[in-house]
This record gives structure tokens, C-alpha cells and sequence, in this order.
């Protein structure tokens, strides 16, 4: 019998792509998942997903998951700020393509995001991120896996 992994996935959920592999991938686990999201955005409950709907301004949800994560906890966000938040309180953190955050290059993350909204009220204008393919999918789901599979291994019957 396996020791069941006492922690939450907690989804920034607006714009995330890759719901349907964060249900899939902590059923196989059961561990709950919790995705916040803005009334703006509807997301389905589930067997182990909670839904959440905060309000419309631009940092409600990310407050919200600030204010409710605990030590182990993973947080999915494409959000530096939120990653360096979760990962202060002793979160693991994965954006929405698979890339754990660690405190080794959120730094630096967080600098280029200043430096980015800097030349952009200046008027520069980026092209934002790539579409995600079915390939950063799998991607996504095989580290997300990495981490539920090593906390697995960390808990003690």
C-alpha cells in the first residue's frame, strides 16, 4: 500500500492550458486539486478538483493561492511573482509547460519580468508567449509527475 501524499495542487486557473492533465495526473495520485480562478473564467468541478472563483481584478487569484497554500503544496502558475511566493512558503512551483521554478532562477525571472513591463510602458510591445503544443502537454504532465513521484517517495507510512 502507498502512503498517501498529504498535500494540495493549487492551479492558477485563468489561463491555464493544461487542466485536464493536472485532474488526470492527481487522480492517479489522489491528491485534491484546487483551481482558482476569476468569475470570468468558468472551471468545472470534478472528481478531486474544487473549483474556486475570486473576482475580477488581476491579482485576486493570485492573493487568494498566496494566502491559501501551505509548506508541499504544488502550485501550477505562469506567474513569477506567484512562483516566488509559493516557493518562500515552501511550495514547489510549475508553470503551465512543465518548468519547476527553484529559488536558483527565480531571480532571475522575476528581474526580466521588471525589465519586461519596464520597456513596455515605454511602448515596446512583445509578441507574448507561443501557443502550447500537445508536445509542452506532455511535457507538463511527465514533470508534474516527477514531482508527485518524489514526494511519494518522501512521505513515511
Amino acid at each position: 500500500m502507498t502512503a498517501k501524499i498529504k498535500c494540495h495542487i493549487v492551479v492558477d486557473g485563468d489561463a491555464c492550458p493544461v487542466k485536464q492533465e493536472i485532474a488526470v495526473t492527481a487522480r492517479r495520485f489522489s491528491i485534491p486539486v484546487i483551481m482558482v480562478s476569476s468569475y470570468d473564467h468558468f472551471i468545472r468541478e470534478e472528481e478531486g478538483v474544487t473549483a474556486v472563483q475570486v473576482d475580477r481584478s488581476d491579482q485576486s487569484a493570485d492573493i487568494y493561492i498566496a494566502n491559501h497554500i501551505s509548506r508541499g503544496d504544488v502550485v501550477v502558475t505562469q506567474d513569477y511573482g506567484l512562483a516566488a511566493l509559493a516557493l518562500a512558503k515552501g511550495c514547489y512551483a510549475i508553470s503551465n509547460r512543465g518548468l519547476q521554478y527553484g529559488d536558483h532562477d527565480i531571480e532571475l525571472m522575476l528581474d526580466r519580468r521588471h525589465h519586461q513591463a519596464k520597456a513596455r510602458r515605454m511602448g515596446k510591445h512583445s509578441k507574448g508567449p507561443k501557443p502550447i503544443t500537445a508536445e509542452d502537454k506532455i511535457f507538463f504532465q511527465h514533470n508534474l509527475t516527477r514531482i508527485l513521484e518524489g514526494l511519494q517517495e518522501n512521505v513515511q507510512p
